[in-house]
């Protein structure tokens, strides 16, 4: 009775751990995954034979679309430069490992994940991952290996895109060709492949590489070049025009005609006296020398603008500023590409290496690859000079490092930077007042406080005459008519003085505290 399997990739396949150190689809001399069937898609290109591998790769026989892909990459230096540029934007990034919390095995196994992503071989892999860019998808597959009870990847081989097919009924899922299932191929064994499919476009996925997007302007540029190096070849050189005598022989025309012939290798000739050699200037076609390069340029620039999303960094005659403002979409361009591929290496491979050497989690962690935009270090710089002289505004010293990208000093390191002696008056008020900071309130309650100690000494003649003068009344109209003779011989000097220096006070602690 065979054992239940415990564990599924994410397709809902069962794993036999047995296969996983097997090779699947190395190449082989005959049959469908045999590397010597190659030929030529690229020379002699014409329309309409372009027209008809587009067509046919679009239908599911996408074998001669991605022969020349790869054509196309190895025979035009600038589609090839643009290409690399992309690829090797993604490829320099540093990846991260993100744990899927703060647990304790959620670290274990991030730091597990953490050192597969920093062997040599991945970045590696992350370039032949990105060979999908131009064709669409790219399948690596991994050679597992079990030491001491643990999985691991020995290494990623690349597999030519054409050892596999789209099925039939979505054209979304790739498949293996094997010899006896040619057409319709097989599943992919499971935990045994990383596929990458680039999203560049809405569909099906062979529609979406850039060697589709580029073929047309490839093809020109081919016809371009072709076209100018003929017309070099005709216009580019001048006449030679031998000139003989009326009474020069059969004999002296054929070592004339020799002489003329030899020149254009030679360089060098011999001739009788009464003959002569005159080197003409072709005429020049109106507008040749210009019409070819023109044309080469300007489809280069569409397929820079294909490529990269623009043509600045490709230019000579861009300025420095208009590059930096166009580096901007590239950097959108390779966080996009890095999100995508760090999404197919989080399925393909973390997964599994999580599956097989921990077993099934509920989450996992991730490997993310963005580039994040620099640092405005002077800008930083600026504001830390206006705060930190504050005093305690919360700042950890360990933020700050991060920032400008310095780590913590070790223990009896030496420091750079010197600490001032001395400071100005008001700054060591202002950091005094910062360091033994309390609530405003209750300093303001405080000096209130202080004044209603001795209010009744202070308010005593003031009160006192009015109480004196309520008692000697008889009604409230006497009362009414005294009280304004009193106010004018009122004793107040000592409650104005108290309440000034109140007042002053409150205002330097206002001012202390801001």
């Amino acid at each position: 009775m065979s054992k239940t399997p415990i564990l599924y990739d994410h397709r809902n396949r069962p794993i036999v751990k047995s296969e996983l150190r097997q090779e699947h689809a190395a190449p082989s001399l005959t049959g469908v995954r045999s590397i010597w069937d190659s030929g030529s898609i690229a020379q002699g290109l014409t329309p309409q034979r372009l027209a008809r591998v587009l067509r046919d790769a679009a239908e599911g026989d996408a074998r001669e679309y991605l022969l020349l892909a790869e054509e196309m990459e190895e025979r035009d230096m600038h589609y090839a430069s643009v290409m690399g540029t992309r690829k090797r934007a993604v490829a320099g990034i540093d990846p991260t490992v993100i744990p899927a919390s703060d647990d304790k095995k959620d670290i274990e196994i991030a730091d597990a994940v953490r050192a597969l992503i920093e062997e040599p071989e991945f970045p590696g892999l992350i370039t032949d991952l990105l060979d999908g860019l131009g064709k669409g998808y790219s399948a690596c597959e991994i050679m597992w290996e079990l030491s001491d009870s643990k999985w691991t990847p020995r290494k990623y081989v690349w597999r030519d895109p054409r050892f596999f097919v789209f099925d039939r009924e979505s054209r979304q899922k790739l498949r293996l060709l094997e010899d006896g299932a040619t057409f319709e191929g097989v599943p992919l064994p499971p935990f045994k492949f990383i596929v990458h499919m680039p999203h560049l476009k809405s569909g099906i996925p062979i529609r979406s590489g850039i060697a589709r997007l580029a073929a047309v302007s490839w093809m020109c540029k081919a016809y371009s070049l072709a076209d100018w190096m003929a017309f070099a070849e005709v216009f580019g050189m001048p006449l030679r025009l031998g000139r003989y005598g009326q009474d020069a022989t059969d004999r002296d025309k054929e070592i004339l005609k020799m002489a003329v012939a030899n020149l254009g290798t030679d360089a060098a000739a011999i001739l009788p006296d009464s003959m002569r050699i005159e080197f003409i200037e072709a005429a020049k076609s109106a507008g040749g020398p210009e019409l070819f390069p023109r044309l080469a340029e300007f489809l280069d620039r569409q397929i820079s603008k294909g490529v990269l999303g623009q043509t600045m960094t490709t230019d000579d005659g861009s300025s420095q500023a208009q590059a930096n403002v166009h580096n901007d979409v590239r950097l959108d361009i390779k966080n996009d590409d890095g999100r995508q591929v760090g999404a197919t290496v989080n399925r393909d491979l973390v997964k599994p290496f999580v599956d097989l050497n921990y077993g099934v989690q509920a989450r996992y962690p991730r490997v993310k690859i963005k580039e994040e935009e620099p640092e405005d270090i002077k800008a930083l710089a600026d504001v830390l000079a206006k705060v930190v002289p504050l005093g305690n505004i919360g700042i950890e010293a360990r933020a700050v490092r991060e920032r400008l990208g310095f780590p913590n000093p070790t223990e009896g390191a030496e420091l750079i930077g010197t600490v001032p002696t001395s400071s100005p008056a008001i700054n060591r008020a202002i950091n005094r007042a910062g360091t033994s900071r309390i609530d405003p309130d209750a300093e303001l309650n405080q000096l209130a406080q202080e004044v209603m100690d001795e209010w009744e000494e202070i308010l005593d003649p003031m009160v006192n005459p009015v109480q004196a003068l309520a008692d000697r009344c008889a009604d409230f109209e006497e009362f009414q008519r005294g009280l304004s003779d009193l106010v004018l011989s009122m004793d107040d000097e000592r409650f104005i003085q108290s309440l000034a220096a109140a007042s002053f006070k409150a205002c330097g602690l206002g001012d202390v505290e801001g």
